[in-house]
C-alpha cells in the first residue's frame, strides 16, 4: 500500500499528469468559488431579511444595534464560508475526480502496466452520477458530524473516518469500473472493504492538507488504480520486472 501511495505521488509530478493537474485544480477552484458565492448570497439575504423584520418588530430605535449585529453576522458568514470550503473539499474533489478519472487512470495504466489489457473508459454520465452521489452523501455526513467538532477531537475523528470511507469507496470504484461492470466493481470493493478503507485513509490524509488537496483527484485515482491492480490480481509488468532483472545479471 505504501508502494502504491509513493508511485501515485511521484507520478503526479510527471509531464503526462501536468495538464490533468491544471484542469482538475482549475475545476475544483471554480466549483468552490461558485458554491461560496451562492452560500454567501443566501446567508446575506437571510441576514438582511432578518434585520428588516427585527427592526419592524422592535421599532426604529433598534436600527443601530441591529446594524452592528448584521455586520458581525456578515463577518461570521465570511469565516463560515472559509471553514465550509475546507470541510467541503472532499466532496468537491470527489465530484472533480468523476470528470478526469479515466484520463488519470489511462496514464497510470500506460506507465506502470503496459502489458495488462487497458481499462475501458466509463461513460461520462455514469462517472458524473457516481461523483455527484458521493459529493451529496459527503455533505450530509459532514453536516451530521459538524456539531461534534465542538467536542475535543471527536468531530475531527468522525470527519476523518467519514472522509476515508467515502473517498476510498469513490476512487476504488472509479478505478474498478474500468475493468468490471458496476455491480461487480461494488462487490469487489465490498469484499475488500477493510483494505479499501485503509487505502481511503491515505486519501483522507492527503485531502486534509490545504492547497495540496486541490490535487486529490490525481493522487486518489492513481493510488486506487494501483490498489485495484493488487486486489484484482493485475500488474503483470510489475510481476515480470524481478525476473527481468535476474536475467539481465
Amino acid at each position: 500500500m505504501l508502494d502504491a501511495a509513493f508511485k501515485a505521488l511521484f507520478q503526479m509530478f510527471s509531464p503526462q499528469f501536468r495538464t490533468v493537474l491544471f484542469k482538475s485544480v482549475g475545476l475544483a477552484i471554480a466549483v468552490l468559488v461558485v458554491l461560496s458565492i451562492a452560500l454567501y448570497r443566501v446567508l446575506a439575504w437571510a441576514t438582511g431579511a432578518g434585520e428588516t423584520w427585527a427592526e419592524g418588530a422592535l421599532g426604529t430605535m433598534s436600527h443601530a444595534p441591529l446594524l452592528v449585529l448584521a455586520k458581525l453576522l456578515a463577518i461570521a458568514t465570511g469565516l463560515g464560508i472559509i471553514a465550509g470550503a475546507i470541510f467541503l473539499m472532499p466532496a468537491v474533489t470527489a465530484l472533480v475526480a468523476s470528470f478526469f478519472a479515466d484520463e488519470i487512470a489511462e496514464n497510470v495504466e500506460h506507465t506502470h502496466y503496459p502489458l495488462d489489457p487497458p481499462g475501458r473508459a466509463l461513460p461520462l454520465a455514469r462517472a458524473v452520477i457516481q461523483g455527484v452521489r458521493t459529493a451529496l452523501l459527503a455533505v450530509v455526513i459532514y453536516v451530521f458530524c459538524a456539531p461534534f467538532l465542538l467536542l475535543a477531537g471527536v468531530g475531527a475523528v468522525m470527519f476523518f473516518v467519514a472522509t476515508a470511507y467515502l473517498l476510498g469507496r469513490e476512487y476504488f470504484e472509479l478505478a474498478a469500473m474500468r475493468f468490471h461492470p458496476v455491480d461487480e466493481a461494488k462487490a469487489l470493493r465490498h469484499a475488500n472493504r477493510a483494505t479499501v478503507f485503509v487505502a481511503g485513509m491515505f486519501i483522507a490524509g492527503f485531502v486534509s492538507i490545504p492547497i495540496v488537496n486541490l490535487a486529490t483527484p490525481l493522487f486518489g485515482t492513481a493510488f486506487m488504480v494501483h490498489m485495484h491492480k493488487r486486489i484484482a490480481g493485475g500488474g503483470r509488468r510489475e510481476l515480470l520486472e524481478p525476473a527481468r532483472r535476474s536475467l539481465s545479471r
